[in-house]
């Protein structure tokens, strides 16, 4: 097992209740705790104010070229989430921070995609996590 991938599936040191999913078209709320939105694009119609974003990590972001290849095509999704946890590799410093701030308390992922299965978001939390990838092949 090489190192990049011993980073991705190492165990989270935080409860697993502690990371939370969320549109960025929902409303925030108090429990949300530090709101990060994950897209590497400002959700279409958003304002700064109706997000009530702690943070953007654009870094943490699938890059242009994997976000326009997927195309929120859930046909696409096994090859997506394999190639998105490899460009997550590269940024070991922007997850270690994540977890830090799931050490301290609820930390909610914004994201802005319809698909709630198929998003950056749900393979970023599956990361931070320690889970394995859910697609087989791709």
């Amino acid at each position: 097992m090489n190192r990049t991938r011993t980073i991705l599936v190492s165990g989270p040191p935080f409860p697993a209740s502690r990371l939370r999913l969320k549109r960025a078209y929902e409303p925030a709320t108090e429990d949300d705790g530090v709101r990060i939105l994950v897209d590497r694009l400002w959700p279409r119609g958003v304002s700064k104010a109706k997000a009530a974003l702690d943070d953007w990590m654009k870094d943490v972001a699938p890059s242009t070229e994997l976000r326009k290849r997927f195309g929120h095509d859930a046909a696409r999704w096994t090859g997506f989430e394999r190639r998105y946890r490899t460009e997550l590799a590269q940024h070991v410093a922007e997850l270690d921070r994540i977890r830090a701030l799931a050490r301290k308390g609820t930390v909610t992922l914004v994201y802005g995609a319809r698909d709630e299965a198929h998003n950056e978001a749900v393979v970023l939390k599956q990361v931070l996590l320690g889970q394995p990838e859910t697609a087989s092949d791709g």
